[in-house]
């Protein structure tokens, strides 16, 4: 109702009274008869069924192309949280190293000035990641055996000493174990080498064994494990570390592997490989071996492959920082790849040259991206998971897979998968079992 020439409202409610005094005196007019205005409702940018809109077309169009990146791309995510109070405490300070590479305290079997000085033939360091391509195994190919000037019959004592290990209460030493007896007896140079299958107890009478005993009586041994007797004249003698019954994987796999080496010097090999080829050219070196390509920043190193001399001042202090670190976490997988680093930063730290680090692919080229590690052992040749990149129809005799095994790497780290069976007439029996049968009839 247009009634107010002053401007003071344009219209009444329609349950104001309406009489003079509105009408000539407003000022006079009571609260409920002043004029209501109508308020306006909060706008929302989305109406409810805008909502409903948005998980019906928008939500599975976001699904589409997440599944089309994942399919043009190849995505690396990788998630780890480490404690901030772990960090600072075990991997942050330097360790301090004993007084092992002193000249008067050095072993005299050990020559001091040659391992630390000595010229080499190879170089087993490319000084760079190896992660483009086929880098690493190319570089690994430029490592090859000086020319063999004499075969004359080498004692036992006198050969390279391998070493390997299998419980006699984990499993019986089987056709699947055989495996890895074959790969040596089939890649390495026998006359000058021994291969000593240690145990944490005899192994029971086996056929498989005692015909490679019968056949290589000088080339390979039985051994059993006898802990605190290996660790005597080191700083590990006596100290609890050597029954860590809540570590298995300490006891039984860096804390006797070092021992040995300690001891008798020589390789060491898990008895989970397949080796390819001869070692001989790495020998010159005392090296542990990169975990993956991904450089790990906490756990860089382990030791499934790895050579160290008798007496060597690197095992040496190695036994000086397990007694005086923190013991390994229960059930944990950090005891070598930590206990490696901290060794090698204490010697860069003191000035003494580190011992050598074997690029990946050496004998763990299953550890990297999908387009340029080997292929799955596991699965058929014909599984998408063994047709990517460089491998793609190169798996046959002669093709770029076979190079890359016998021409190039050094063995195939399998990683305790025992359970798992070679497919049959898949790449590992075609390229690698039937070699090694072949080899040795």
């Amino acid at each position: 109702m247009n009634i107010n020439r002053n401007g003071y409202y344009d219209r009444l409610p329609m349950y104001a009274p309406v009489n003079d005094t509105h009408l000539y005196f407003p000022h006079l007019m009571t609260p409920r008869s002043l004029p209501q205005t109508r308020r306006s409702r909060p706008r929302f940018p989305l109406k409810p069924r805008s909502g409903l809109s948005v998980l019906l077309y928008v939500l599975p169009l976001s699904l589409l192309l997440l599944l089309l990146g994942f399919y043009l791309y190849e995505p690396h995510v990788e998630l780890a949280f480490y404690s901030r109070t772990w960090t600072q405490d075990q991997i942050l300070p330097v360790p301090t190293l004993s007084t092992c590479f002193d000249s008067a305290r050095v072993h005299p079997a050990y020559n001091l000035t040659d391992g630390l000085y000595g010229p080499r033939r190879t170089e087993v360091q490319a000084g760079m990641a190896l992660r483009l391509g086929v880098d690493c195994y190319n570089f690994a190919g430029t490592i090859q055996p000086a020319p063999r000037t004499s075969n004359e019959h080498i004692s036992a004592e006198q050969r390279t000493q391998y070493h390997t290990y299998w419980r006699n209460d984990l499993a019986p030493f089987g056709p699947r174990q055989e495996w890895m007896l074959k790969s040596f007896f089939a890649t390495q140079h026998v006359p000058s080498s021994r291969l000593i299958l240690w145990s944490n107890g005899p192994l029971p009478p086996n056929e498989i064994l005692t015909k490679y005993l019968r056949r290589f009586p000088d080339s390979f041994a039985l051994q059993v494990v006898d802990i605190p007797a290996l660790a005597q004249g080191t700083a590990l003698a006596g100290s609890p570390l050597l029954v860590q019954k809540d570590s298995k994987a300490w006891v039984d796999g860096d804390l006797i592997r070092l021992l040995l080496l300690w001891n008798y010097g020589g390789v060491w090999v898990d008895m989970d490989s397949l080796l390819t080829r001869s070692l001989e050219p790495l020998l010159e070196h005392e090296f542990v071996t990169q975990w993956d390509c991904y450089d790990k920043l906490y756990q860089p190193l382990n030791g499934a492959l790895m050579r160290f001399k008798s007496h060597s001042p690197y095992l040496c202090e190695a036994f000086h920082l397990m007694t005086t670190s923190t013991p390994p976490r229960a059930g944990s997988t950090d005891w070598g790849s930590l206990l490696y680093m901290k060794l090698w930063r204490g010697l860069a730290a003191s000035g003494i040259p580190p011992f050598k680090i074997l690029p990946f692919c050496f004998s763990d080229a299953r550890s990297c991206r999908l387009d340029n590690r080997l292929p799955d052992p596991f699965v058929s040749d014909g599984d998408r998971g063994n047709k990517m990149g460089v491998w793609n129809g190169a798996m046959q005799v002669g093709g770029r897979l076979d190079r890359v095994l016998h021409k190039q790497i050094f063995g195939v780290h399998l990683h305790n998968q025992w359970e798992k069976p070679y497919p049959a007439g898949g790449w590992v029996e075609r390229l690698l079992l039937r070699g090694y049968d072949e080899e040795l009839e």
